[in-house]
Parts: C-alpha cells; structure tokens; sequence
C-alpha cells in the first residue's frame, strides 16, 4: 500500500522547515569530508542530516512505488522507467533522422565499377591494371592506344 501523496508533502514541508529553523543557507554534503570536519553542534551539520534524509525518503518512496508498479501494473512501470530515455530519444531524433542509416551506409562504401584507364595529353603513358607491363598511350590524334611499352616512339619503330 502506497503512502499518502498529501502526507509525504507534509513530511517535506516539515524536514524544511527544521533546515529553516537552523539559520543556515549552504552546508556541506552529508558524510563529505566538509561535513566531517564540522563540530557536532554545528547547525549545517543538522541541516545537512535533513537534506540527506529527506533525499533517501523520496528515492526509497519512489523505488517503493516503481516496485507496486512491476505488479499492478506493468505497462506504466515501464512508461515510468522508460520515460527519461524517450524524452532523450525525441530530443535527439531531428538530428539522427540527418544521418545516413546503416543500409545507405553500406550501399555507398560497396565498389564502385573501375573508372576506364584513360592516357591524358602531356601526361605519360598509365599502367593498365591487371596487364603487366602494358600502357595505355594517347595518340597524335587522341586515339587511346594499348603497346606492351612505355614510350610511343618505340612502338612504332
């Protein structure tokens, strides 16, 4: 059986009101060496006692609930647990739904067909791939042409 929401107000309006009652606006953490170095009677001391209780009531009171949740009522345990990661993921979705996904991905890094071997003017012959010791040479009147030789000259000797 779940507490009363009302009264676990009730029980955070007091544990603040003993924190006002100190006089104190900052303190350490609980359990900090900050905190350990205080004196007893030091009010930050308590106030820090307070705020540390008052914190582990909330998480147990929600844990409490969480665990109700998983058996009463499965489908809001989950919205409950799943909350903060879909506020997360429609947060994020803009930007993600610009990236390429993994099938756009794969489809651009398969090989591309090979670009034809083409002698270009004022360049040397190029090596044709997969013909050892062949050239592709471009000719006077732009004819590419295929010699077992690195130079023209040669070839038409």
């Amino acid at each position: 059986m779940t507490e009363n929401p009302a009264a676990m107000d009730a029980v955070a309006v007091w544990a603040t009101d003993q924190v006002t009652a100190l006089g104190v606006t900052d303190w350490p953490a609980y359990g900090s060496p900050a905190w350990r170095a205080l004196l007893a009677n030091d009010p930050r001391k308590a106030a820090a006692i307070f705020e540390a209780a008052e914190r582990w009531r909330q998480h147990r009171a929600e844990t409490d609930e969480l665990d109700r949740l998983l058996t009463d009522d499965p489908e809001e345990w989950w919205r409950r647990v799943t909350a903060e990661a879909n506020a997360e993921a429609r947060r994020i979705m803009p930007a993600l739904a610009k990236r390429p996904t993994a099938a756009e991905v794969r489809a651009r890094a398969r090989q591309q067909p090979p670009r034809p071997v083409t002698a270009t003017p004022g360049w040397p012959p190029v090596a044709i791939p997969g013909r050892p010791g062949w050239y592709r040479h471009r000719g006077p009147n732009g004819e590419q042409t295929d010699l077992p030789t690195r130079t023209l000259e040669h070839a038409h000797r």
